[in-house]
């Protein structure tokens, strides 16, 4: 396939109409929730190069939404908290995306957008994604919260930093950039009601303080506003036990089932039927306590 990379989207383009209602009727299941991940890339930490390909891309999400996958995020740039990350163009990303989110779309589940381009964003919200995933947290790119209100989306802002200071609180400076980002967020004019909060695990922390913004995660509860957890492969699984990326399932459904324990609403994972497993296991059992 070797269409023109299409063009950056134009953000007074008709704004779909079901945006804001889509993390609602989600969280209105009233059970946490899975958001399978779709890595469009040639050097994601745990399955760079598995999906670059179209045709690859598209029966991996349709697997996952067989698997019980409540959300497909898609990303064409590689975010690995990693000085040998190699970023993208926007020209590149949506070349990367050009088949694949329209295809994803049609497939009827919720698509979020994994970018930190505004322009990206916007592209993928006018091809019918409902949700944009900032790792960023609307601080990086300064038109992304304008884009995010425009569209009335909801957004998942992510806690990042540029590099891990183990001598910091990981827990306040989370909350600091919690509290900036929302600032952002209100004087763009995006609801409350749409925001989404991720602690960003691996992402500038040290494996340490990763866990313990899993061990503490109970504490983002007080900014009342749904979390999602993403600790799915990621390396202070391997700190504890060393395992490459796709032997660390076991670790992962451990990370996750303890956040969900702790609040979080949202669980972004690579492995979609052992997730869904799990949590509905969990689920059952409680049920029955």
């Amino acid at each position: 396939m070797n269409a023109a990379s299409p063009a950056a989207s134009d953000v007074s383009a008709t704004v779909p109409s079901t945006n804001e209602s889509v993390l609602a009727r989600l969280l209105a299941l009233r059970r946490p929730l899975v958001m399978g991940i779709l890595n469009v890339t040639p050097d994601s930490f745990s399955d760079g190069g598995a999906f670059l390909s179209p045709d690859d891309a598209l029966a991996h999400a349709g697997q996952m939404i067989t698997e019980g996958a409540d959300i497909i995020d898609i990303g064409a740039e590689s975010t690995r908290p990693s000085p040998s990350r190699v970023a993208v163009s926007a020209a590149e990303e949506l070349r990367r995306l050009e088949f694949v989110v329209p295809a994803v779309v049609s497939m009827g589940r919720p698509v979020s957008i994994d970018t930190m381009k505004a322009t990206v964003a916007a592209w993928a919200l006018d091809c019918g994604a409902a949700i944009v995933n900032d790792v960023w947290g609307l601080q990086r790119d300064p038109e992304m919260a304008e884009v995010v209100a425009r569209y009335r989306a909801p957004v998942i802002i992510m806690h990042n930093r540029d590099a891990a200071d183990p001598g910091i609180d990981i827990m306040a400076d989370i909350a600091a950039f919690f509290e900036r980002s929302l600032a952002i967020a209100a004087r763009a004019g995006i609801a409350r009601d749409l925001i989404v909060l991720d602690p960003g695990i691996g992402f500038g922390k040290t494996a340490e303080q990763s866990m313990t913004a899993i061990a503490r995660f109970d504490r983002l509860k007080a900014f009342g506003l749904p979390l999602l957890i993403g600790a799915s492969r990621k390396r202070l699984i391997n700190a504890i036990v060393p395992a490459a990326p796709d032997q660390r399932l076991g670790g992962s459904l451990a990370a996750h089932i303890l956040a969900v324990e702790r609040g979080a609403a949202i669980i972004r994972a690579h492995d979609v039927a052992a997730t869904v497993q799990a949590l509905r296991v969990m689920t059952a059992i409680e049920a029955n306590a």
